[in-house]
């Protein structure tokens, strides 16, 4: 039994390795502290990476709380198999999402694991997945620098980067910073902080409010060393679009939310195009 252990354990090693080689990069979004809009964020990553016409997979490993289903209208979905493996649920014909949720019989039940069973979910996720060929996997961990993103980029030997979200105030850029330092001394690439809830326009008068103030997310990557990728303001129509099961990015084109995670994306997009010609 134990040899059969062991060599099962070789195999998924080998799946693991030659479904990450299809993927061209290899991303996770992490934030310090809960609260911050970080699916969100990595959500509307995906699908604007998508509606680009990259090739991309969302990945959620916010094993307790995975809410990447209900922001992208595939709660109900259920995995299927194939001689392939574990098929992702499709979102678009570029996107295509993997989560426990679609593992769970009732919306409402908990997932009460230690480390080790989230370890070996995870796990599964990259090994047995048929990913396919991707120009991107965006990973959406929970929040903080515990079992799940630890997991993920020991498991991501070449990992290509992180992205940081964070709010304005101090208490959540206190995290912010700890979660930067985490993939630095992990050996991940930081691509960059983003500055969530970062202002909100007031719909009557036009005038800017700096509800949790400005700036903290661009103060950090300066003090820290990282590109700073930009600020997203503060719209009331990014929860009725979350709740509803569709990119905010679909759901307001022309904003000025989804300006800010255009230019976001490019900047991304342009850092990995600035490695390339290297």
């Amino acid at each position: 039994m134990q040899k059969v252990d062991e060599r099962e354990k070789i195999e998924q090693e080998k799946r693991l390795k030659e479904r990450m080689l299809k993927i061209k990069y290899k991303l996770i979004v992490m934030s310090g502290k809960g609260g911050v809009g970080k699916t969100t964020v990595a959500v509307n990553l995906a699908y604007g990476l998508a509606v680009k016409g990259k090739k991309v997979g969302i990945l959620d490993v916010d094993i307790h709380g995975p809410n990447v289903p209900k922001m992208l209208g595939i709660e109900d979905k259920k995995f299927t198999m194939s001689e392939f493996g574990i098929e992702p649920i499709e979102v678009l014909s570029t996107l295509k999402a993997v989560s426990l949720a679609f593992l769970l019989e009732d919306r409402d039940q908990p997932v009460v694991w230690r480390g080790p069973l989230k370890m070996i979910a995870i796990k599964q996720f990259l090994s047995d997945v048929n990913w396919g060929e991707l120009d991107y996997l965006v990973i959406d961990s929970p929040p903080g620098t515990g079992d799940e993103p630890l997991s993920v980029c020991q498991l991501i030997s070449n990992i290509n980067g992180a992205i940081i979200v964070t709010t304005p105030q101090d208490v959540a850029i206190l995290d912010s910073r700890k979660s930067v330092l985490f993939a630095k001394e992990l050996n991940v690439p930081v691509l960059g902080i983003i500055e969530n809830m970062s202002g909100w326009i007031c719909p009557y008068c036009g005038k800017e409010i700096n509800l949790f103030s400005k700036g903290g997310g661009e103060k950090a990557a300066y003090d820290l060393n990282v590109p700073f990728l930009g600020r997203i303001p503060i719209e009331p129509e990014i929860v009725e679009s979350c709740d509803s099961g569709i990119p905010f990015l679909h759901f307001k084109k022309e904003s000025s939310t989804t300006l800010s995670l255009n230019r976001i994306l490019d900047k991304i997009m342009g850092q990995f195009y600035e490695q390339e010609k290297l």
